[in-house]
């Protein structure tokens, strides 16, 4: 499956970072990482300073699926309202999973300080009524998040045109969040995690797996085998193909990138903004001015459909930006379409499960990719280290 096609605007931007090898021979490790995207490269990361033994492997060039199409708008806003995600699950544990949202942008910050440039760059957050009929649903929300210890204000129309060129009905503004060019992120994870030690290996296709003694004895296409205590599958929703339980549902987006504008004008600390229609579409801005949207959300049927949509898809996010931020002229510079998963209580699936032993497991980010890839990066350390974690239980197969 193609997870992504177009021109996706970041490995465009910043070119080939670093090329590895693909595997040519066997190998042991202590845990064997499949996916060299942005959760694979935090947890290989993180275990190498644990003093793992860790290889990776990727059937693509790394940092070549999903990461390289993300839009990487860190925002600590899963995609069910907490007050939804309150009435499915109660209140602590709803209340627990947007706080670890929020903790991963303060890890990130942490993070990307001790790493070459990443384009991580805090802004605040602007969630928008698309219309009359979401306000009471968004009244309830900022009662919830309020309830919830976080900051935040809920703005009415006079504060919103005062600020922005655009009207909406009423909008909740958070000054926590941030954006990140997930790219070099990535890449740079990766670098730091090869230096302590870890074999990075791309264009290197895992094609079975069979359980040991020990542990489990990965088997490569090309006929090569790699010997694990733990496996972890860090290629997002096409860990699916794993399980036989279904957690997650697969849906195509769309983004579009513009040529640099020269200013901002009628947008207001050039927030990230996104709103409250479903499928919703989500804007941010780039370190070199240009500005970045996506949206457009559409089931997923089969790739060469996707593709199929884009030039219709581009369209459609251009007149959109150009109703929200009329006084911005803009140019087209690439497009693309990915696809991702996503589950029907807006949680990820992180951890471990019966019906794959010696295996940890993180799909089902929908739209937070990067923050959930902190936490499964922390809670599948813990657990590969014996660890407890508190938190694993909101993430579990078979809830």
């Amino acid at each position: 499956m193609d997870l992504r096609s177009g021109h996706c605007f970041w490995p465009i931007n910043s070119g080939l970072i670093q090329p590895y090898p693909s595997l040519a021979g066997d190998l042991d490790c202590d845990v064997l990482v499949i996916g060299a995207g942005i959760t694979g490269a935090l947890i290989a990361d993180y275990l190498t300073q644990k003093k793992a033994k860790v290889v990776v492997l990727d059937r693509r060039d790394v940092v070549s699926g999903s990461t390289s199409a993300s839009t990487a708008m860190l925002q600590y806003e899963i995609d069910t309202h907490l007050s939804d995600l309150i009435t499915r699950i109660g209140k602590d544990p709803a209340e627990r999973a947007y706080h670890l949202c929020s903790d991963a942008i303060d890890k990130l910050a942490k993070i990307t300080k001790d790493l070459p440039d990443c384009g991580f760059e805090r802004y605040s957050s602007f969630y928008f009524a698309s219309s009359e009929d979401d306000v009471s649903a968004l009244e309830r929300e900022y009662e919830a998040r309020k309830q919830a210890g976080f900051d935040i204000e809920l703005w009415r129309t006079k504060d919103i045109t005062s600020r922005f060129n655009f009207s909406a009905p009423c909008g909740l503004y958070s000054k926590q969040g941030a954006q990140v060019d997930p790219f070099r992120l990535a890449h740079a994870l990766l670098a730091r995690a090869s230096k302590a030690g870890a074999q990075i290996f791309d264009r290197t296709e895992v094609s079975d797996i069979d359980q040991v003694q020990d542990g489990i004895v990965a088997y490569t296409a090309e006929g090569h085998q790699v010997r694990a205590q733990k496996v972890v599958f860090a290629c997002g929703y096409e860990a699916q193909s794993w399980l036989q339980e279904k957690v997650v549902d697969l849906n195509s987006t769309f983004a579009l990138v513009t040529e640099p504008v020269d200013s901002f004008e009628g947008w207001y600390e050039q927030c990230l903004l996104w709103e409250s229609e479903r499928p919703y579409t989500y804007m941010r801005t780039t370190s070199d001015n240009r500005i970045l949207i996506g949206g457009e959300d559409e089931p997923y049927k089969n790739s060469e459909l996707r593709d199929k949509a884009l030039p219709k898809k581009t369209k459609a996010l251009s007149k959109k930006l150009s109703a929200l931020m009329p006084s911005i002229p803009f140019q087209v510079a690439y497009s693309w379409a990915g696809t991702f998963g996503e589950t029907e209580d807006g949680l990820a699936y992180i951890g471990e499960t019966r019906e794959f032993p010696n295996a940890y497991f993180a799909l089902g980010y929908g739209g937070n990719g990067i923050t959930y890839s902190v936490t499964a990066a922390q809670i599948i350390a813990d657990l590969y280290l014996g660890k407890s974690n508190a938190d694993a239980d909101l993430f579990r197969f078979g809830r």
